[in-house]
């Protein structure tokens, strides 16, 4: 296959969009595999009205009371999930009484506020507000808080790893010697009882011990959880190309990615579109997560907030965007997508959260 051209359309994509028109990407497998640009009249996204399931949703996480809030043997709550992934919201303020160990999956948990450590049989790892802490399947581990503003999203999928970098090395984006992994920290306790609860297929079963689970002196291989933070990332950036969000991949499963959109400088070309362009991604569903900043192509989304945006479904920028980005010289925004290949079901406890408004946010000035 080759690109062909038809009617009224730039030599190049994302490059001298022609006035009065609006770009928009039809791709296959997220932006790598076969892809269109249509050019439009209108924006593809300025509908006025939605019946039906596949409407775009903005779930206000800041208002989310998971049970592990208020009670120290409580849960995440589940917002989002698949086959394939769980997406959670976490506000934990006590420590963990019990231990805990995932046999469905890889966790990664996305600090958004909070500080405090994660104790695991590899050793403890310490967290801040924008880090990741990747714990793999089978890891036994407690989350002690030390500030009751504990905020975290959490991701579960199969087995997460990092994506291949192709010829820009694997240094690029993400380096992985800043990734932090635990020194053990061994625990001798004997005599009271200690509980780990193990879950398999999404059900609880715990095993109670007379001595402490986190009882390793040492480890050796390359399966151990990691730390790293948002600012240890460096984007991928093009002065005459808008780059699509595959280049900030920062986890990939075989059925879920995980990318980060941290600040960055602007395209300084005066012909390259400088925001995200329109696209009907129709082989992933997206999630959003808004941890801090403006996201450059939204409006009116607080910190904490979650977009969900089906496969198929036209997504992009926000008008007021437009007129907005002719200002900046950067982005300021840090926020985590991620993207599943089977579609995401939505829980009754986030329909509880959604703004009814969010799918009409595009036709409104």
């Amino acid at each position: 296959m080759f690109p062909l051209m038809k009617g009224r359309v730039p030599r190049q994509a994302h490059v001298g969009v022609p006035d009065g028109t609006y770009e928009e990407e039809h791709a296959r497998r997220g932006f790598v595999g076969r892809t269109s640009q249509l050019y439009h009249l209108n924006p593809p996204t300025a509908w006025v009205r939605v019946e039906g399931p596949l409407r775009p949703r903005l779930l206000l996480g800041a208002n989310a009371k998971p049970e592990d809030a208020t009670s120290a043997r409580g849960e995440p709550l589940v917002l989002l999930e698949n086959a394939d992934a769980v997406v959670s919201i976490s506000r934990r303020r006590e420590p963990m009484p019990f231990f805990v160990r995932n046999c469905d999956g890889d966790e990664v948990h996305f600090v958004h506020e909070g500080r405090g450590v994660v104790e695991t049989d590899y050793g403890p790892l310490r967290y801040e507000p924008g880090d990741y802490v990747w714990i793999p399947k089978g890891t036994t581990y407690r989350l002690v808080p030390e500030s009751e503003d504990g905020f975290f999203m959490i991701v579960e999928a199969r087995e997460f790893s990092l994506p291949d970098r192709g010829p820009m090395g694997q240094y690029a984006f993400l380096d992985p010697a800043v990734m932090e992994s635990p020194e053990p920290q061994t625990h001798d306790e004997r005599g009271r009882e200690f509980e780990l609860r193990v879950r398999r297929e999404r059900q609880w079963t715990s095993f109670f011990y007379r001595h402490h689970p986190l009882d390793v002196v040492g480890w050796r291989g390359d399966l151990t959880p990691l730390r790293f933070n948002v600012r240890d990332l460096r984007p991928v950036v093009s002065a005459r190309y808008h780059m699509p969000p595959t280049v900030h991949s920062t986890l990939v499963s075989e059925a879920v990615t995980i990318c980060t959109f941290a600040p960055r400088p602007l395209e300084t070309d005066p012909e390259c579109q400088r925001l995200p362009y329109f696209h009907r991604n129709i082989d992933y569903d997206e999630v959003l997560f808004y941890h801090s900043g403006q996201f450059m192509s939204r409006h009116g989304i607080g910190e904490a907030s979650l977009t969900l945006h089906p496969q198929g479904i036209h997504h992009g920028p926000h008008p007021s965007a437009f007129e907005a980005v002719r200002k900046k010289q950067n982005t300021e925004e840090v926020a985590v997508l991620v993207e599943t290949t089977r579609p995401l079901r939505v829980t009754a406890a986030a329909e509880g959260l959604e703004d009814p408004a969010y799918h009409t946010n595009w036709s409104q000035p």
